[in-house]
C-alpha cells in the first residue's frame, strides 16, 4: 500500500541503532520539521528574496510512505511502513536510509529538509532526501533484515536512480544493507552489471570510497579545529572535550579531536557515561568499546548518567546522537563554550537562543557534519566515472571542502551579524534560490 503526498506550499508563516549512540530521549514537544523550518525562517528574514521563492523552498515536496509484508524467520508475516522523502530543487537528491523504532514522516521529513541545506553549504549539486523504515534492526535477523531491505527497496524502485535519488547509510544501517539495495536495484533494472551508483556507503568490493566510514567523524574534527582557531585563537591542544553518542560519528570525532591534542574528558553511550577530568584514553575506550559493545564499564573512568555528558564542564560539546538533546530544560545548565553538531538537529531552537545569549557557540549540523555526505559524493562521482580514489586524495579533498564549507558559512555569519547556523541558512537559500528562480516556474 503506497500513500503519496506531493505538497504544494500555499503561503509562508514568519547510527547502528543498537551500537550505542547514546539514545537521550528525545522532548517530545518538538516536532523536528517545524523546528527546522524556524531556523529556515530565521535566515530568510534577513534575506531580500522574493515570498514566493521562499514559499517553494520552504517544505519539502515530494512524500511517499509505504506499508509492506516481510516473512519472519518463524514464517509469520509483518508489516513494516517506510518513507522516502525529498526536498527536490535539482538532481539528484542525496540523503540516508534509517532503521529506527522511532521514524516517522515528521523526522524525515525534517533531515529531508536539512539536507539539501547541508549539501548547499558543502557545495555539492543535491538536493536533499531521507528515508527510513519504523523498526529496531537490533531485533531483527540477517535474514529478515536483508528481506526488509530487499523488500523496501523494491517499493523504492521508481524513486532511487543514479540521477534523480541517491540514498546511503544513516542509523541502524550500514555497508552491508546498501550492498543489499545495489543488487536489488540492478537486479529489478534487468542490468547485467550491477549498478555502483544508484546507493553509496557501499562496501569498497561493490563500489564503495576509502575513506567513507570515517568521513562524517574526520568532518566534525576538522570543523571544530577551524571553529575554534577562528574564534579564541588558539590551538585545540589542551582543550577539554565532551562527546554524547559514541557510535560512527561520535567515536571518529573523539578519536580525531584526541589526536588533534584534544583532552577528551567525557563520552557516552545508550548504557551511561564514562568521565574522567583528565582525559580519557581513547585508543583503549575504543578497544573497550569494540569488544563489549558498550562505553559502560571501562574501567579507568567514573561512571555518570546518560544526560549528564551533556553538562559536564569542557570547552567544546559535540552532541552525535539523535535529533532534540539539547532542549530548553537543559540548556542553563551546559557549559561547554562551542557546541558541535555532529548530529542532525540535536539543538532545539529554545535551546539555541538560550547558549546563543550567554555567548556559546554553535556550529550548526548543516555544517559540522557534511563531512559524510561530502564522501558520499566522491563515491558517487567515483562510481559514474569508473574510478577508485586512493584515501589520501579523499582526505585530502574531504579537508578542502569542509575548510571551503566554514569559510563561507563564517563569512555569511559576519556580514549579516548573525549565528553559524542563521549564517550557513542564509549561504545556502541564497544558492538554491538563485539557482530555483533562474529555472523559473512550470507551467
Amino acid at each position: 500500500m503506497r500513500n503519496l503526498y506531493i505538497h504544494v506550499p500555499l503561503a509562508l508563516k514568519k547510527h547502528d541503532l543498537a551500537g550505542r549512540v547514546g539514545v537521550i530521549s528525545m522532548d517530545e514537544k518538538v516536532n523536528p520539521y517545524k523546528n527546522a523550518q524556524k531556523q529556515f525562517d530565521k535566515a530568510a528574514a534577513l534575506m531580500d528574496i522574493d515570498k514566493n521563492l521562499l514559499v517553494r523552498l520552504r517544505k519539502t515536496n515530494f512524500e511517499l510512505e509505504v506499508n509492506f509484508p516481510v516473512r519472519m524467520d518463524n514464517g509469520d508475516v509483518r508489516m513494516f511502513t517506510g518513507y522516502r522523502v525529498q526536498h527536490r530543487f535539482r538532481s539528484p537528491t542525496k540523503g540516508g536510509i534509517r532503521y529506527a523504532p522511532f521514524v516517522d514522516l515528521d523526522e524525515i521529513k525534517a533531515l529531508a529538509f536539512l539536507m539539501t541545506w547541508k549539501c548547499t553549504v558543502a557545495g555539492l549539486p543535491f538536493s536533499g532526501a531521507k528515508g527510513g523504515v519504523a523498526c529496531d534492526p537490533s531485533k531483527l535477523s540477517k535474514g529478515e533484515l536483508e528481506r526488509l531491505t530487499r523488500r523496501y527497496t523494491e517499493e523504492m524502485r521508481h524513486v532511487f536512480h543514479p540521477k534523480l535519488d541517491v540514498p546511503a547509510p544513516d542509523m541502524g544501517t550500514n555497508g552491508e544493507v546498501m550492498g543489499w539495495i545495489m543488487d536489488t536495484y540492478s537486479f529489478l533494472e534487468g542490468q547485467r552489471q550491477e549498478v555502483a551508483e544508484v546507493v553509496t556507503g557501499k562496501p569498497i568490493e561493490l563500489g564503495g570510497i576509502e575513506g567513507r566510514i570515517e568521513a562524517t567523524g574526520r568532518g566534525v574534527a576538522r570543523i571544530t579545529e577551524l571553529a575554534w582557531t577562528h574564534y579564541y585563537g588558539d590551538t585545540l591542544s589542551g582543550k577539554t572535550v565532551a562527546v554524547q553518542g559514541f557510535g560512527n560519528v561520535g567515536s571518529i570525532s573523539a578519536k580525531q579531536l584526541h589526536e588533534m591534542g584534544c583532552k577528551v574528558v567525557a563520552v557516552s553511550d545508550v548504557n551511561g557515561t564514562i568521565y574522567n577530568v583528565n582525559g580519557l584514553d581513547i585508543p583503549a575506550v575504543l578497544a573497550h568499546g569494540a569488544k563489549e559493545r558498550t562505553v559502560a564499564g571501562y574501567g579507568n573512568a567514573d561512571a555518570l548518567g546518560v544526560k549528564d555528558v551533556l553538562e559536564v564542564p569542557v570547552d567544546i560539546l559535540v552532541p552525535a546522537a539523535l535529533e532534540n538533546l539539547l532542549i530548553k530544560e537543559n540548556a542553563p545548565r551546559i557549559k561547554a563554550r562551542m557546541v558541535v553538531e555532529g548530529a542532525n538537529a540535536p539543538t532545539t531552537l529554545d535551546a539555541e537562543n538560550h547558549l546563543l545569549s550567554k555567548g556559546t557557540i554553535i556550529v550548526p549540523d548543516i555544517l559540522a557534519n557534511a563531512g559524510g555526505v561530502t564522501v558520499s559524493y566522491f563515491e558517487w562521482a567515483q562510481d559514474i566515472q569508473a574510478q577508485a580514489w586512493e584515501e589520501k586524495h579523499v582526505y585530502d579533498e574531504l579537508n578542502t571542502y569542509m575548510t571551503r564549507a566554514f569559510e563561507r558559512v563564517k563569512n555569511a555569519a559576519e556580514k549579516h551579524k548573525t549565528d553559524l547556523r542563521t549564517g550557513a541558512y542564509v549561504l545556502a537559500i541564497d544558492k538554491v534560490a538563485s539557482y530555483v528562480n533562474k529555472r523559473g516556474l512550470f507551467p
